[in-house]
């Protein structure tokens, strides 16, 4: 049989021709998967694409947090919140100006403390010190608002004074007529010199927490001083501060604004629970 007549014969061949057939489908139905893994892979893309879209327009048409702005806006000289005549009251022999304290932001945290030492001789002498602090809250996105802060701060340091290590006879009463909220607490505190008498008032007026830190002791055989009198300077003190803040924010209340990022009132956020009273019984 020659060359040409076997082509023939092997083209006529069923099962020769089944195999080419075979081999075209497989190739074909190879090809169909691809295709439509690619068709997939772009209607998922779309899809996330239309997501994405929609997420960013729903944050877009989303409205930013706010919080009312704060009442007051800045506070007043800490050194000059009194008058000459309650100083001399208080602390008769402090001298013309009081020691202003350390802060870094003067229109959120403020103080001013004064020594007085009446010197009788062999008598003895009469010892006062004094304590003025003033400090702000601004409103602020993630904490709230500025006298919601003074409020939660204005409780701690009540309770933060009433505990004072050492304290004795403690006497806590609610003082009127000065700002929104205050507090007088009053104790004995013995230390070597002798013993002190110790009064707080912690008052709240809108955005803005005052507190008065007076003591008095009678050394060296002097004779301890009333704390009734002591306590009714104190409330005048607080009074005349709490008037001053008020007076320094205008009419208009000299209304600070809102903070979006950060804690209320600068380096008064940082150390919220900071305890004057604490402080003025070291001094003594």
């Amino acid at each position: 049989m020659s060359e040409g007549t076997m082509q023939r014969a092997a083209q006529r061949d069923p099962s020769h021709q089944r195999a080419r057939r075979f081999s075209r489908a497989v190739v074909g139905a190879a090809a169909v998967p691809v295709m439509l893994i690619v068709a997939g892979c772009s209607s998922d893309s779309g899809t996330d694409d239309a997501s994405k879209e929609s997420a960013s327009a729903s944050a877009s048409a989303s409205p930013s947090p706010t919080v009312q702005a704060a009442a007051y806006g800045k506070l007043p000289e800490a050194c000059d919140v009194l008058s000459k005549g309650t100083l001399g009251d208080l602390v008769p022999k402090a001298g013309k100006s009081g020691k202003e304290g350390a802060s870094n932001d003067t229109a959120s945290r403020a103080s001013c403390s004064w020594n007085s030492l009446d010197n009788n001789g062999v008598d003895g002498s009469q010892f006062r010190w004094l304590n003025v602090s003033l400090l702000r809250f601004d409103s602020d996105v993630t904490r709230g608002e500025g006298d919601k802060l003074a409020q939660e701060y204005y409780a701690k340091q009540v309770e933060d004074v009433q505990a004072v290590e050492g304290a004795k006879n403690v006497k806590s009463e609610p003082v009127t007529g000065t700002g929104d909220e205050a507090t007088a607490v009053r104790y004995d505190l013995k230390k070597k010199e002798g013993l002190f008498k110790q009064q707080t008032v912690v008052a709240r007026v809108e955005n803005v927490v005052v507190t008065i830190d007076y003591n008095g002791a009678g050394l060296a055989g002097e004779k301890t001083p009333s704390a009734d009198t002591l306590t009714t300077l104190a409330k005048k003190a607080a009074k005349e501060a709490v008037a001053a803040v008020t007076e320094a924010n205008g009419a208009g209340g000299g209304k600070a604004t809102a903070n979006p990022s950060t804690s209320a009132s600068g380096s008064a956020s940082k150390s919220p629970s900071k305890k004057p009273s604490a402080g003025a019984t070291k001094k003594s």
